[in-house]
């Protein structure tokens, strides 16, 4: 067991985006640097995950602005980090090595000091570039392992075993995970993080992992976890006590629940077992002044009514009996009590209880609410059995991928899919995102068990593994800004890629941004500016009549009809009135619960009316395109 022990605050990033849909803006954590710049952390998470799409989609801040003036502030006394997806880094497609030369050249020279490199797949092809950039321009390059629980099957009956059948032997071993470690290593890994995204593992089997990564690999291991299913806590325990380097954790008012577990609670069990932090409480204590502050705006600004809390950090006797028994079952390795006295230490401070759906399912929190809400916006609660039932074998049939970002929408979005589809008395994978397709294709890397050729030839048209060709990527369009006088829509690099990243939100951002800039230009000319404005309301206004008036002359149906089988945005149409089209042609691109689904007619014929636009939200059933 070590006497040191290296804590990353996940705060300012994974903190606030777990419990707060990452919408600290940027006056609130500038309220919160000095005090971190006194604690003193190895590492402060600050950058990365749904932070740079977030401060432009929904605050209208420059992402790189945000990492910058954090590193002013924050120097070199902390480590800043980030977290990317490897090879996809804030995407669902696989990146040239341009971009992520470009990427992390400009983190790294923006301040970042670590780059946390995940692959959703544990694909270890998928890092390599990743390690590399961050490698050759200075920064640590942190490979994390995800973590992830094979499915349960559903149990076999009596003459299915007598058949001979039997469900699949696992995958997910502690040697899998010891294997994917190595192999980030000998590429060059700085460090390498255990990622239990899920809170998913239990104080045995990390203590386990630990002590085996530490027997087998030479540099530094992290543990991250969330506190979701209950395990949290006593899984960090465990950790620190098999001699983990690093484990992550939020402050006192953004920990427990969904995000990590605090650094109050760690620290108190360190001091008890002799372990020292190297971080100064007194000025934990003055950001958790702010973070409390900033809780309660979060909480009515975001989610419109204050949520339930934990109390004051404040001991007792009680509190010191629990820690002692935790100490103690730490040291005796008697995780079961482990677990108890770390769930009674949480219970006692107010924390969220354990969310035992999410225990028994074993599948991502994150993704469970994301069946939730699409259920409800389809309107199709009912199905949400069903569809958790299927998710095993989805998950399997496509090779059965870790439970992570992306890889969780996408199998737990087709699980909703086939659900609707049986309900529907259509036959399953009738419907089916594009996501998926590529999943299954070969687009996001190796799986972790092959794909029968079959599947991929009912999902794909095809029976072999298509790797994603990076070659034929094409750069997104750069325009000039009509709105803005005719400044190019990315000035610089870091635009650019912002633009490559996040293509819909940079888009908007950089929009916005561009129209500021010149109306700032123009300020000098006020006359000339209330007439472009008067102007441009005038445009709007006639662009809103053409409108009305292009809608009321949709014509009586009379044809075939092309319709929605889910709600969703139109995102683009790909036939135009008179076109000849074939059955089986795709009319349209709707993005639906976040995947992109073609939308194709059953019958042949010639487009006689397109009804929708690109940017249209439309129903379940809704009419998209007649054909004669």
């Amino acid at each position: 067991m070590s006497k040191t022990l290296k804590i990353r605050d996940l705060t300012l990033r994974d903190g606030q985006q777990s419990s707060f849909a990452t919408r600290m803006t940027q006056e609130q954590i500038n309220r919160c640097l000095p005090y971190y710049k006194d604690a003193g952390f190895f590492a402060m998470e600050v950058w990365g995950g749904a932070v740079p799409d977030s401060v432009m989609r929904y605050l209208g801040e420059n992402p790189w602005t945000r990492l910058e003036s954090i590193h002013n502030e924050i120097g070199d006394i902390s480590k800043l980090t980030a977290l990317s997806r490897g090879r996809n880094l804030f995407g669902y497609a696989p990146y040239t090595d341009e971009i992520i030369d470009g990427f992390c050249r400009n983190a790294i020279q923006s301040g970042l000091g670590i780059m946390r490199i995940f692959d959703a797949l544990n694909d270890v092809d998928n890092v390599k570039s990743t390690i590399k950039y961050v490698k050759q321009y200075g920064g640590i390059a942190d490979c994390a392992v995800c973590y992830t629980v094979d499915p349960k099957y559903p149990q076999l009956s009596f003459w299915q075993r007598l058949m001979g059948k039997k469900n699949p032997e696992p995958v997910f071993t502690d040697e899998y995970f010891l294997n994917k470690a190595k192999q980030m290593a000998a590429l060059g890994a700085d460090m390498i993080t255990i990622k239990d995204m899920s809170g998913l593992i239990p104080p045995a089997r990390i203590s386990r992992l630990v002590k085996l990564f530490k027997q087998h690999i030479d540099v530094p291991i992290d543990f991250h976890t969330h506190s979701t299913p209950g395990y949290g806590l006593a899984s960090v325990f465990a950790a620190i006590a098999a001699g983990v380097d690093v484990v992550d954790t939020n402050c006192w008012w953004f920990a427990g629940g969904t995000g990590a577990p605090a650094l109050e609670l760690v620290y108190v069990f360190c001091q008890k077992m002799g372990i020292e932090l190297g971080v100064n409480m007194e000025a934990v204590d003055k950001i958790n002044k702010e973070l409390k502050v900033i809780r309660k705006e979060l909480e009515l600004s975001v989610f419109g009514a204050e949520k339930p809390r934990p109390n004051r950090f404040a001991f007792s006797d009680t509190a010191d009996k629990y820690f002692d028994a935790a100490v103690a079952a730490a040291k005796a390795e008697n995780f079961d009590a482990l677990l108890e006295a770390s769930q009674k230490i949480e219970a006692y401070f107010g924390f969220p209880a354990p969310n035992e759906l999410v225990q028994k399912a074993e599948i991502p929190g994150g993704m469970y609410s994301n069946m939730v809400a699409q259920l409800k916006q389809l309107k199709s609660e009912d199905i949400l059995p069903r569809a958790m039932e299927l998710i095993p074998s989805v998950r399997l049939s496509a090779g059965l991928p870790p439970l992570v970002t992306p890889t969780s929408q996408i199998v737990g979005a087709q699980a909703v899919n086939c659900a609707m589809d049986e309900k529907a008395g259509r036959e399953m994978y009738t419907n089916k995102s594009s996501q998926f397709i590529g999943l299954v294709k070969g687009d996001y890397g190796h799986t972790p068990v092959k794909i029968a050729p079959e599947f991929r030839f009912k999902i794909c048209g095809f029976r072999e593994e298509i790797p994603y060709d990076t070659t034929k990527y094409k750069m997104q369009p750069n325009p000039e800004v009509p709105e803005a006088g005719g400044k190019l829509l990315a000035a610089n690099e870091k635009e650019v890629l912002l633009l490559e990243l996040f293509p819909l939100v940079a888009k908007n951002f950089l929009t916005n941004e561009k129209k500021k800039e010149y109306e700032a230009e123009q300020a000098a000319a006020a006359a000339q500016a209330a007439e472009d404005a008067k102007a441009a309301t005038l445009a709007k206004k006639e662009a809103e009549e053409k409108a009305a008036i292009a809608a009321a002359q949709v014509q009586p149906i009379t044809g075939k009809t092309v319709e929605a089988p889910l709600p969703g945005r139109i995102i683009d149409v790909c036939v135009k009135v008179g076109d000849v089209v074939k059955r089986g042609q795709t009319i349209v691109v709707l993005e639906a619960m976040k995947m992109e689904n073609n939308i194709t007619t059953n019958y042949a014929g010639t487009v006689k009316q397109v009804i929708v636009n690109v940017g249209d939200a439309v129903a379940a059933n809704a009419i998209l395109a007649e054909i004669e």
